[in-house]
C-alpha cells in the first residue's frame, strides 16, 4: 500500500495564495456535503459543553433557539423559521424548551391571545455555553486558515444564506413552483 505524501503543516504567509496539491485531497466534495460535516464541529463542541455544564436535557435545535434569542438577539419565531421545522415540530421544540425551564411563555394582559417567549436563568446560561462552544471552534478555526480564506468563507456562506432567502421568497410568492 503507498503511503500518502508528507504534507507542510506551517501556516503560510498573509499575502501567500496557497493551491493545495491536489494529493492531499482525497475527493473532490460537494458543498452541502461538506457543509453538513463541517456543522458537526460546531454541534459536538456545543453539545460536550452543555453536557458538561448539567445542560444534557437540551432538546435537538433548543441550542440554536436559546443561544440564537440570548446571543444574537433573534425572537423565538424567526429562529424556529429558520430551522425549516413544521409547526408541530416547532410547537414541541418550543414545548421542551418551557417544560425543561430554558424559556417561559408569558399571556399579553392586554391582548390574552398573544403570548410571548422569555428566556429563563437557566436558559441565559446555557446560552453563554452555546456562546462559548461556537467561539471555541471559531478561534480553532481562525487558527487553521488564513484571514482572507476566512473571510472568504464567511462572504460565501452570507452568499448562500441569500440565495436561501430569495428562494423561499419565490416560493411564498408562487414563482417556479409551476403554479
Amino acid at each position: 500500500m503507498a503511503s500518502k505524501p508528507e504534507v507542510e503543516t506551517s501556516k503560510p504567509e498573509a499575502d501567500e495564495v496557497v493551491i493545495p496539491d491536489e494529493a492531499v485531497i482525497p475527493d473532490e466534495a460537494v458543498i452541502p456535503a461538506l457543509l453538513r460535516a463541517a456543522r458537526g464541529s460546531y454541534a459536538h463542541a456545543i453539545r460536550a459543553r452543555l453536557v458538561a455544564a448539567g445542560f444534557e436535557d437540551m432538546p435537538r435545535n433548543g441550542a440554536y433557539v436559546v443561544g440564537g434569542i440570548v446571543n444574537q438577539g433573534g425572537s423565538a419565531n424567526g429562529l424556529i423559521r429558520e430551522l425549516g421545522v413544521s409547526k408541530q415540530a416547532a410547537s414541541q421544540l418550543l414545548d421542551a424548551l418551557v417544560l425543561r425551564g430554558y424559556l417561559e411563555r408569558r399571556v399579553d394582559a392586554e391582548d390574552p391571545r398573544r403570548v410571548s417567549v422569555d428566556v429563563t436563568d437557566r436558559g441565559r446560561a446555557a446560552a453563554a455555553v452555546v456562546r462559548a462552544g461556537v467561539q471555541a471552534i471559531d478561534e480553532e478555526l481562525a487558527g487553521l486558515v488564513l484571514p482572507t480564506e476566512l473571510a472568504g468563507l464567511r462572504a460565501g456562506l452570507v452568499a448562500l444564506c441569500d440565495i436561501r432567502e430569495r428562494m423561499e421568497d419565490e416560493t411564498r410568492a408562487g414563482v417556479g413552483d409551476g403554479s
